[in-house]
């Protein structure tokens, strides 16, 4: 059968961060880390969608520690606020989940594109400003979470918010990629921490995410199109969420892992998973992480 969420170890006194709870992977990972006993920070944009969501895990489970808090991905300044309201207490788990894919064009409070500015460098910001928390830990982890989409495309240095040209696919899995690079270049310079960095990918879980690209471009019929094929080929969301619980609990993964579902990457339990060379080239890794802490003004003082 493989590995499920029922075995997750016990997580009782331990305290987690997951970004984009609210709904789907997010809330589902946040849920099942509080139904074994995590004290689970729900980090969400939307403060009366995360108030729902906070409400829907207490009611699922009853005695979970949880707690809401604002987080905007797409701007620094509310990255750096939530950062600063964390308790000066050690941090055994940051959970990289929120997500666009496939928007507009549109750009960040920072003049990021969007999705490069939420899915990677907000996420980069964010992990910086709370890594003396996780070295704290003794422990920690750091799950990102990815997606297969990163075989559309690699980053390019010298384009890294699109200026030449935006193509929303593209865009998508250039942030998909950067999130492995990241992975893997933060996994590098912590492993003598004894922090566990890691990356995974849920396959096709069928969540809100397919469907807002189309929403947000008008285009109904392309949003009905994605309704109707996460209906037929996309897995729950709690199935979806294995692939990344697995990353963030299982003593199977070591630093720099990629894990997602087993079948044919789509679904089922979860696994290895195969990354393209570009996703695991180290010395792009390190010109990413030198461009996204000029970008983000966020440097890793505690590493270096």
């Amino acid at each position: 059968m493989g590995w499920t969420a029922r075995r997750i170890p016990d997580q009782n006194g331990r305290t987690a961060v997951v970004t984009g709870a609210n709904s789907g992977l997010g809330y589902v990972t946040a849920r099942e880390l509080a139904r074994r006993g995590a004290r689970v920070v729900l980090g969400c944009r939307n403060r009366s969608r995360g108030e729902r969501a906070l409400e829907r895990l207490l009611a699922e489970v009853p005695e979970a520690h949880a707690e809401l808090r604002r987080l905007d991905l797409a701007d620094l300044g509310s990255i750096r606020e939530f950062a600063a309201g964390m308790p000066d207490k050690p941090l055994h788990l940051l959970v990289n989940n929120a997500g666009l894919m496939a928007i507009p064009h549109s750009l960040t409070a920072d003049g990021f594109e969007m999705q490069f500015g939420v899915n990677h460098l907000g996420h980069f910001a964010l992990t910086g400003l709370l890594t003396e928390r996780l070295l704290a830990a003794g422990d920690a982890r750091v799950v990102n979470v990815s997606s297969l989409v990163h075989v559309v495309s690699g980053i390019d240095p010298a384009d890294l918010n699109s200026e030449r040209g935006y193509r929303r696919w593209t865009a998508y899995g250039r942030s998909k990629t950067a999130n492995l690079l990241f992975t893997l270049e933060l996994a590098r310079r912590t492993r003598e921490h004894g922090m566990v960095v890691a990356a995974a990918h849920p396959g096709y879980a069928s969540t809100e995410l397919q469907t807002k690209g189309p929403r947000l471009r008008g285009d109904r019929t392309g949003e009905r199109l994605m309704r109707a094929a996460n209906s037929l080929v996309g897995s729950s969301a709690e199935l979806g969420a294995a692939a990344t619980l697995y990353a963030a609990t299982s003593a199977e993964v070591g630093p720099g892992a990629f894990v997602g579902p087993r079948l044919l990457g789509l679904r089922g339990a979860p696994g290895a998973a195969w990354r393209a060379p570009w996703a695991r080239d180290p010395a792009m890794a390190r010109r990413l992480w030198e461009a996204s802490e000029e970008l983000t003004g966020v440097h890793y003082e505690a590493l270096e």
